[in-house]
């Protein structure tokens, strides 16, 4: 029960205070309060001061069993000011003094407390934990506080349930702890009752349809919406957009909340239909499903019961099914707000309405775009009198008569029209010179942007004398822009101007912004030119020129004095940054990123006053960073990454007070830094500096720094003094990065304590230990290549919401814990070179459906791979490699694991042939089953590793911890090989070092995106494939330690990649074929030692029996056909007389002597009846011992 402690929490109370929304009267001698106050079992109501100065609380009032002349409660003198806000008097606490409890008033004990209110639309905040009495008469001025008005204990209940139900990374429901869920962040309370009348949990989640999120930080994750908020009965405001609830259905109970007015549930990957219940909120003014792209309706009718609604917005909902459409254009005569964008509308929907003068009267903004509307407009836009903005991007204009006859159908009221991707095209459409300008007298705002306008810019635009803002951004124009002197934004990005000055920079007056991004500019000179007259003072707040420029930039660039915005990025600049442009004392942002530009940063740059993000990143700048840059007090980020940079820090940088952004990342910084560099830095939320190799971080270790980042990234620098001690005040990190930072010793005690830290990353160093001392990890945590020993602590499991885990290349021993397999959400994990043992665990598969990378390579694992590991259907890279496994290769591999990119089983004692399941497995890119036990042939489906013979699609994405921590050894030109940041165009076949038997099928030189191939030490017996030389982008080929037969095929000398070639030891023979690639491996005679019987260089052994065909100049072609076609003609009168000898040399001599005639025929005679008696003997005996036997 609620108690009369209110002297106990008001001090709590007085920064976060609410106003209670009073009924206030000015009636001279006060202000009377009527205020209801919540006591747990029901309601009071109480009049509390009726101005004539008597106080209103005697001694027989009873609240929730306390008599108040018996409460100790305190008084509160304020200073009042009275302002008038939509017609009412709000009061406006300035300052609270305390001046004692009721009863020791007159003892003159006085105590301050100065509180600030935060100002509002509802005035100040008083928090609902106080009931206040505003005293009149001798007490004018008062405010007494009573008792205590918190929320209701089922709704904090039901607050905690939902809470419970999502996942919450980014800490937004963190406020919601303790018994007044009043006093919780997003949340607001009734000012009389306490009850929640608004819930505000709109999250940063932007769901890119099936595709999933394309941004996202900050937002809720839920299978459904739990139906503990239904007690919420009193919601008006409900607000649970840009959060993601998995597919699951707008919940039904939504229906429930009578006293609803606004509710939006867009963007949070709610499917299904939607419930008809949110018909039932008659009160509802402002409905938002848009962009749940697996949400749809099958009738509209539900609308008919929101008469007051006046915003909705069904963007990509599916609508192409639904009935009633009518409800939503008809039956909505409050709305003023309607978008429907990409609904699957069709000109079907519209049928019946099309030329209807009732539909959306009082309709101002009217979104129909991104659906499939053809033909001309439809008559019912003319009689919407109200209408000022229209999007009809989309709507198939190409059957409309032309420009007029469209404007003509478009009320007069409009100001803003989007007609993008319309099919326009200025042939047609925009031919006709005869209409009537003033259809076009209030369009501001004209939007064709996406279309087929191509050649010579439409000179109609030139007569819109009301056009302000004109977007033509991808169509195709080329021609000189006129000048137009009324327009301030002009896009004419992504078309086809090839001469900078047909933009009209130079001629553009009054133009505000100009953008002109992603043009084919050939001339490389931007520069006005001579001819062109120019203005004597430029309006150009915003000038966008990025993507295929070339040159310098111009000098005159200077003379755009009022620029706010210049971006240059994204192209080929070349040269030095104009020191002009510190003559642009109004430029608050300048990118000039990712160009080729060189030279030294100007030191004009001092004089950009109020410049606030200087983007210099990815160019080829040299000299130091400028020292005037401290001067500019308005800067807020500072990109400079990825230059020349060198020389010293400058200690002004320090003076920036507005800083939130420094990169000076991968540049060739030197000395050391400070305290002094960050001594007015109080701002600083970003600090990038990592690859400045000669960088030396050194601050004291009590040092306090004045600001609290968000990412920390120090990579490859020197640290002093080990891990930053400073490192232990930073509250709100959320990415750290201390990678290869001369790092030592064990984690200190302090890092256990900070907060959730989401990126950890102090892989490459040299710490030591345990690993203990581990902060709270969010997403990511990589320790590679340090000397942490002892086993994995079971701490881990608890961070539930892991990503990736990678604790590769330490000392670590013992087995994988089980409890690992509470890391559902575990897709990437990297155990490699330590000195784990055991079997590899099954829970790893049971658990981790979600897991992509799994490494265990390079320990002490033992037993046969578990079955289970064939439910990771997501898995793309498998390393098992170096352990001491063993069994058969299994079948389930190729046939489950589909999406696998890499299997590696190196070096185990692996048995059986080479299943051909693997064959299966349409996505592998390299095949590492060397160094083990395995028997049979190389299986001939092996061409049917789609992605070795067509490649495979871009897979690889780098998250920044890729370079050096996702890796896969190969051995690739004799060595071992590490690829990380290239895995992706990595392809390599390795059966090495087994007892692999039979010929090297031709099939595999079908693969022809390998680049390694490996089949030495086996027992491989044959020829070489002819065709080896299909296989062109062989950069490493070894098939030595076999038993292969036959010459060397010439087609091998158009490896034209081929930088390691190994065949030696084989049975080969004949000369070794030169030219092309094979003469670069003439030096090393060792690829071809052990083979008898090759010759020719770079082998000592000499071909003098044996013409070279491949060594033969061309010169002697031709004497070479002529000596052919003579052979040619020899051969004939051979074989006759060949045939001829041998035919009457034997009959020719039978024929003439009878005698020696007489005698063949005998002896033929003689040995047939030899054979005739031979073989009946044969048969009779076995008939007779037939007989016997039986």
């Amino acid at each position: 029960m609620p108690t009369l402690d209110c002297y106990t929490k008001v001090f709590s109370s007085l920064i976060n205070m609410d106003f209670f929304g009073f009924s206030e009267i000015d009636n001279g001698g006060g202000l009377e309060f009527a205020v209801k106050v919540n006591i747990g079992y029901g309601y009071v109501e109480e009049s509390v001061s009726d101005g004539d100065g008597s106080d209103d609380f005697g001694s027989g009032r009873v609240f929730d069993g306390v008599t108040v002349s018996e409460a100790e409660f305190l008084m509160w003198r304020v200073e009042m000011e009275k302002e008038k806000v939509s017609d009412r008097w709000l009061v406006v606490i300035s300052k609270l003094s305390l001046v004692g409890s009721r009863r020791e008033r007159g003892k003159g004990e006085a105590y301050t407390a100065d509180s600030y209110g935060v100002r509002g639309e509802n005035g100040v905040r008083l928090d609902p934990s106080i009931f206040c009495h505003g005293g009149g008469g001798g007490f004018k001025g008062s405010i007494w506080c009573l008792v205590n008005v918190a929320c209701s204990q089922k709704e904090r209940l039901a607050l905690l349930k939902f809470k419970g139900s999502v996942e919450d990374t980014s800490g937004m429901l963190s406020s919601w702890v303790g018994e007044d869920c009043c006093l919780w962040e997003r949340i607001h309370c009734d000012s009389l009752t306490g009850t929640i009348d608004s819930l505000n949990l709109r999250g940063e989640y932007y769901f890119g349809g099936e595709g999933g999120p394309s941004y996202s930080e900050g937002y809720l994750v839920g299978n459904e919406v739990n139906s503990s908020l239904a007690e919420l009965r009193h919601l008006k405001y409900l607000d649970l957009s840009l959060n993601f609830y998995q597919g699951s259905r707008i919940p039904e109970f939504i229906g429930s909340f009578k006293q609803l007015m606004y509710l939006n549930l867009s963007t949070a990957g709610f499917q299904g239909i939607i419930p008809p219940h949110i018909g039932n909120l008659s009160n509802l003014k402002v409905l938002d499903l848009s962009s749940n792209y697996n949400l749809a309706s099958d009738d509209m009718s539900w609308t008919f019961g929101l008469p007051s609604l006046e915003h909705l917005d069904l963007s990509y909902v599916d609508l192409g099914g639904a009935k009633n459409m009518g409800m939503v254009l008809y039956n909505l005569p409050s709305l003023k707000e309607l978008s429907l964008r990409g609904c699957g509308l069709s000109n079907v929907h519209l049928g019946p309405f099309f030329n209807s003068s009732r539909i959306l009267a009082n309709i101002k903004r009217l979104d129909l775009g991104s659906n499939s509307f053809k033909g001309p407009l439809p008559g019912f836009c003319r009689n919407m009198t109200s209408l000022e903005f229209l999007d009809l991007s989309g709507f198939n204009l190409s059957l409309a008569w032309n420009f007029a006859n469209v404007l003509n159908m478009i009320p007069s009221s409009l100001s803003e029209l989007h007609f993008s991707s319309c099919w326009l095209d200025n042939k047609t459409f925009l031919s006709s010179a005869h209409f009537n300008i003033s259809m076009l007298s209030n369009i501001q705002h004209l939007d064709l942007s996406w279309n087929s306008i191509e050649g010579i810019f439409p000179s109609v635009f030139s007569n819109m004398s009301s056009l302000r803002v004109l977007d033509l951004s991808r169509n195709m124009l080329h021609s000189s822009v006129p000048i137009m002197v009324n327009l301030l934004e002009l896009d004419l990005s992504v078309n086809q101007f090839k001469n900078i000055e047909d933009v009209g920079i130079w001629r553009q007056c009054h133009l505000k912004t100009l953008a002109a991004y992603g043009n084919p500019f050939e001339i490389e000179r931007i520069d006005p030119p001579q001819n062109v007259s120019e203005c004597s003072q430029y309006a150009l707040e915003w000038l966008d020129l990025s993507g295929w420029l070339n040159g310098t930039i111009p000098e005159a660039f200077g003379r755009l004095t009022n620029l706010r915005v210049l971006l240059l990025m994204n192209s080929s600049l070349t040269g030095p940054i104009p020191e002009s442009l510190g003559r642009l004392r109004f430029l608050e942002v300048l990118d000039l990123h990712d160009n080729q530009l060189n030279g030294s940063i100007p030191e004009s740059f001092g004089n950009l006053a109020a410049l606030e993000s200087l983007y210099l990143q990815s160019n080829h700048l040299t000299g130091p960073i400028p020292t005037s840059l401290g001067r500019l007090v308005s800067l807020q980020a500072i990109r400079l990454s990825s230059n020349l940079l060198n020389g010293t820090i400058p200690v002004s940088i320090g003076q920036l007070a507005k800083l939130n952004e420094l990169d000076i990342s991968d540049n060739s910084l030197e000395g050391v830094v400070s305290e002094a560099h960050f001594a007015n830095l109080s701002m600083l939320e970003h600090l990038y500096a990592s690859s400045n190799t000669k960088l030396t971080f050194n601050v004291s270790r009590e040092w306090i720094p004045p600001f609290q980042l968000l990412y920390l990234d120090l990579s490859s620098c020197n640290l002093t003094n080990g891990l930053p001690q400073w490192l232990r005040n930073q509250f709100l990190l959320s990415e750290f990065v201390l990678s290869n930072a001369s790092i030592s010793g064990p984690l200190p005690t302090w890092l256990r304590k900070m907060p959730v830290i989401d990126f950890l990353d102090l892989s490459h160093n040299k710490l030591s230990g345990p690993l203990t001392n581990l902060p709270e990890i969010g997403w990511v945590l990589i320790l590679a290549n340090n000397i942490f020993n002892e086993s994995i602590p079971k701490s881990l499991c608890r961070w539930t919401n892991l990503y990736l885990l990678d604790l590769s290349r330490n000392r670590l021993t013992g087995t994988i814990p089980k409890c690992l397999q509470d890391l559902q959400r575990l897709s990437v994990m990297i155990f490699s070179s330590n000195l784990l043992s055991g079997v590899i665990p099954s829970y790893i598969a049971l658990s981790h459906s979600s897991l992509e990378w799994l490494k265990l390579n390079d320990n002490k694992f033992i037993g046969e791979l578990p079955r289970e590991l064939g439910n990771l259907r997501y898995l793309r890279v498998l390393d098992v490699g170096d352990n001491q496994l063993f069994g058969k290769i299994p079948h389930w591999i190729g046939e489950n694991l589909t999406s696998l990119i890499v299997l590696r089983l190196h070096k185990n004692n692996f048995t059986g042939e080479i299943p051909e399941s693997l064959c299966k497995m349409s996505k592998l890119q390299i095949l590492d089953v060397a160094y083990n036990n395995l028997t049979g042939i190389i299986p001939h489906c092996l061409r049917e590793l789609n992605a070795m013979v067509n490649g495979a699609e871009k897979w690889y994405v780098s998250y920044g911890w890729a370079d050096s921590n996702e890796n896969v050894i190969q051995v690739m030109k004799g060595v071992d090989l590490e690829y990380t940041r290239i895995l992706d165009i990595v392809y390599n076949m390795d059966l090495s070092s087994n007892k692999l038997v039979g010929e090297i099928p031709v099939e595999l030189t079908a693969l022809s995106m390998l680049i390694g191939l490996n089949l030495s030490n086996n027992h491989l017996s044959g020829r070489i494939p002819e065709n080896i030389g299909n296989m062109t982008r062989l950069e490493s080929l070894d098939l030595s330690g076999n038993k292969l037969t036959g010459t060397i095929p010439p087609s091998m000398a158009a490896l034209t990649f081929l930088s390691h070639l190994n065949l030696s030891h084989n049975n080969l023979w004949g000369r070794i074929p030169t030219g092309h690639q094979l003469q670069t491996l003439i030096d090393d005679p060792s690829i071809y030692a052990g083979n008898r019987d090759l010759c020719g260089p770079p082998l000592t052994n000499n071909c003098s029996d044996h013409q070279d065909p491949t060594t033969t100049a061309k010169p002697k072609k031709k004497h070479k056909a002529a000596e052919e076609s003579i052979k040619v003609w020899w051969f004939y009168p051979d074989i006759m007389s060949g045939f001829a000898t041998g035919f009457w040399g034997v009959i020719g001599v039978l024929l003439l002597k009878k005698r020696w005639r007489w005698r063949l025929f005998m002896f033929v005679e003689k040995i047939m009846d030899k054979i005739y008696v031979a073989v009946m003997v044969t048969v009779v005996a076995k008939i007779k011992r037939g007989r016997e036997a039986v």
